[in-house]
Order: C-alpha cells, then sequence, then structure tokens
C-alpha cells in the first residue's frame, strides 16, 4: 500500500449558534478552515479536501445535503480513492482548537485507523474501511465502529480541545486556554 493520505475538513455551513459559516470564524488571527489546512501542512499532509462547502480548496459536497457529517466524508472517500489516496485525517471545522500533537498519534495508528476514545472527531480512517453500507445519515461514532478504527485514550485534559467550539461562549474559553473545560 502506498499510504497516500489526504485531510478532509468537514464544513457544516452557517451556524445559527455562531451567526455565520464556521469555516470562516477567525481562530487565532485566520479563518478556522486556514487553520487546519495549514495544520495538515505541518504534520506533512500535503492534500486538504472540504467536504460539505467550497471554500476555494479542493471540494465534494455532500451526496445528501443536511445529512450529517458521513455524508461528507463518503462523497470525500469516492473522490480520494479515485484519485490513488489510501488514507484520510478527518477533521471538524468548528475544533480549530486540535493541535498537530492530537493529530500525531492518528497518524501513526495501525490498521484501518483511529480516534480518541469517546470522540469520533478528529479521525485518521484507511478509505477501504468504509463499509459500503455506510449511510450519509450515519452518527460518526456508528462509522468508527463500523470501521474497526482504533480507539485511543483521550485525556480529560485533551478532551475539550478535540472536541472544539460549538457556541460563542466556547470559543471564548478555547481561545483564552485551549485545554479549558467547557
Amino acid at each position: 500500500m502506498s499510504d497516500r493520505i489526504a485531510t478532509v475538513i468537514l464544513c457544516g455551513g452557517s451556524s445559527s449558534r455562531m451567526g455565520k459559516d464556521k469555516a470562516l470564524l477567525e481562530w487565532r488571527g485566520v479563518t478556522a478552515l486556514d487553520h487546519l489546512a495549514a495544520l495538515s501542512q505541518e504534520v506533512g499532509i500535503r492534500m486538504v479536501l472540504t467536504a460539505g462547502a467550497d471554500h476555494g480548496l479542493p471540494a465534494v459536497l455532500d451526496a445528501s445535503p443536511g445529512e450529517g457529517p458521513c455524508g461528507g466524508i463518503l462523497a470525500a472517500a469516492l473522490r480520494l480513492r479515485a484519485d490513488g489516496y489510501d488514507r484520510a485525517l478527518i477533521l471538524a471545522v468548528d475544533a480549530p482548537t486540535v493541535t498537530a500533537s492530537d493529530i500525531r498519534p492518528l497518524l501513526e495508528a495501525r490498521g484501518p485507523g483511529a480516534a480518541y476514545e469517546g470522540l469520533p472527531l478528529p479521525m485518521v480512517i484507511d478509505l477501504a474501511a468504509v463499509p459500503p453500507s455506510t449511510e450519509a445519515q450515519w452518527p460518526l461514532k456508528r462509522l468508527v465502529h463500523a470501521a474497526a478504527l482504533a480507539v485511543l485514550p483521550c485525556s480529560d485534559h485533551a478532551r475539550p480541545r478535540l472536541r472544539g467550539a460549538n457556541t460563542p461562549e466556547e470559543r471564548r474559553r478555547l481561545l483564552a486556554d485551549p485545554d479549558a473545560p467547557i
């Protein structure tokens, strides 16, 4: 296996709680999307693809818009396999709080990929491990289980950073202290 890996950033569009598209919210001076793309480069991944919205990077749109993040993963997996990629790092645009040190253990996991205990994102998945029965509306945790991803331990200290920010108050807390409980 050539082990070519790409990053897929799940872009869920606008958020009523955040007031605008989460991909365009600022995170430490850049958009969340640009921050995650740069983070991918930092860990050695050159191909960055968005799923669910087109923000100027290579993009795929969900086959079934509004059905959930698995739709974006399915669309991205189809495109990436056709382009010769074997694995994908899956990130959520509302979790720009993830760090390179969070991603490296996922990249080093053997087998079909890995996710953190209790948190389906971020994850690394072998594209061949995406079950053919996967449906767009599946919860991500079901995909993690069905793909038999390794489950890595997650400390209480890292959990808020990995989970990301889903409200303006959570963003403020995580900007002030990325390890703060939310």
